[in-house]
């Protein structure tokens, strides 16, 4: 859904409420978590945020928040909605002088123990996405060394029609979020 002014909380509500009962726009679902589907674009991205449970501890409450998404131009909404599957979210982005919202919903979580402690979750697109795809989101604890990770794994693909007319943009776009969101966990992690 695009719009040419920010989307009142009302018409966010709405739009969320429309989705509630939206597919998935991709067949591969959970792929994240397994072997992502070979016709998608691939991303898969990491940083250290420093080392210890204390940094994995702050990185993890920064993803429960969604911290990762408060980029200024891009944010999760409605705010403060929950990490569970089958939470249904909007992201909210401002483009271009366009305002945009996309439909996505939580498929999974991730709670391992063990010599690499993870906590995470995958959302996939729903079919009012301007892509096609799935993306999962992980904090890393690695007893061994101590070391502390985010990593961003992602596979996706244009679905509206602006966007495939637009990809060498909206790839531009998604490399831009990569990079803000390593920067904004690393932030998080450190707080």
């Amino acid at each position: 859904m695009f719009m040419l002014t920010e989307p009142s909380t009302q018409v966010v509500r709405e739009f969320i409420a429309t989705q509630h009962d939206s597919p998935f726009s991709y067949a591969a679902v959970g792929a994240t978590n397994a072997v992502p589907p070979p016709e998608y674009t691939l991303d898969h991205n990491r940083v250290q945020l420093g080392l210890g449970h204390e940094v994995y501890e702050h990185a993890v409450q920064a993803l429960r928040h969604w911290r990762h998404f408060d980029l200024g131009w891009v944010k999760i909404v409605p705010p403060g909605s929950g990490i569970e599957v089958g939470t249904t979210v909007a992201l909210q982005a401002r483009t271009f002088g366009f305002w945009s919202l996309s439909a996505c919903r939580i498929v999974y979580l991730i709670s391992d123990e063990g010599s690499i402690k993870r906590f995470g979750f995958a959302y996939g697109t729903l079919a009012d996405h301007v892509e096609r795809g799935e993306e999962r989101f992980t904090i890393e604890w690695h007893r061994e060394d101590n070391s502390v990770w985010y990593d961003i794994l992602a596979f996706s693909r244009p679905a509206h029609p602006l966007v495939r007319i637009a990809f060498t943009l909206a790839r531009m776009l998604q490399k831009r979020f990569i990079k803000e969101s390593l920067a904004a966990m690393t932030a998080a992690a450190r707080e």
